[in-house]
């Protein structure tokens, strides 16, 4: 039996084979048979709200569904590409939704599980994007507008996003150390898992003496990528169909 923790999918009609990987997993004995799923956002490349009529929203709520019907928790953190998710999507595809920096026993071992968008505080300009967009204010008035408007005005966003990450340098938006070691300092933890920055790996840390790992989830836009821990370890794997 094991934990299974995936984020960054960036699922999207332009990429149907990511869409059936994701399918295709979600329906294993793998995950059929796990303690539960984690979900650690930018589970889709855009999200316009609960009320897209798309099918895309309609596959995930069945995929994600017959996980929590087969009596496997589904957990579900907002990244900064699905942050209009709310709780009547949440409902329909079986997800418990977790706030940013919510910290879970697994196995014994208290484990702070974060998007990671947040901890790149070096990236000023996206984290001042960030606190604006997050607003009630601010989702209510794009919620407020017609699926049309809100697709287009989707589009726009990720124009700008492949802008901004084309003309910012990778460090700059990858995370900042003081802000993880902060993060778990302030967690009272010795193990963080995050996505966002699409640099799959187990990066040891020393945190006020003592041992400490950060675990980078992998992005799914070329192929899948899965964290599995269990009571004796932790394994952070690649997928492919």
């Amino acid at each position: 039996m094991s934990t299974l923790f995936i984020a960054d999918l960036h699922l999207d009609d332009s990429r149907p084979q990511i869409t059936s990987l994701f399918e295709h997993y979600l329906a294993s004995e793998e995950v059929r048979r796990a303690d539960a799923l984690y979900i650690l956002g930018d589970l889709v490349e855009a999200w316009i709200g609960d009320d897209d009529d798309a099918q895309l929203p309609k596959r995930i709520a069945t995929a994600t569904r017959a996980v929590r019907d087969a009596g496997v928790p589904v957990y579900f953190m907002a990244g900064n590409r699905d942050f209009l998710l709310g709780e009547a999507f949440a409902e329909r595809a079986g997800f418990t939704l977790l706030d940013d920096g919510t910290v879970h026993d697994l196995y014994g071992t208290p484990t702070l599980l974060m998007h990671g968008d947040v901890l790149c505080t070096d990236d000023v300009a996206y984290q001042a994007v960030r606190r604006n967009v997050r607003t009630p204010a601010w989702k209510a008035q794009v919620l407020s507008m017609p699926l049309e408007a809100r697709r287009a005005f989707a589009a726009k966003a990720r124009e700008d996003s492949r802008a901004h990450t084309g003309s910012t340098h990778e460090t700059i938006m990858d995370v900042n150390a003081d802000a993880v070691a902060q993060a778990m300092r302030t967690a009272g933890v010795t193990r963080l898992v995050h996505g966002h920055t699409h640099r799959p790996a187990i990066h040891p840390l020393n945190l006020d003496g003592h041992t400490a790992k950060r675990i980078v989830l992998g992005d799914w836009y070329e192929q899948g990528s899965v964290l599995k821990i269990d009571l004796k370890s932790l394994d952070l794997q690649a997928l492919r169909e």
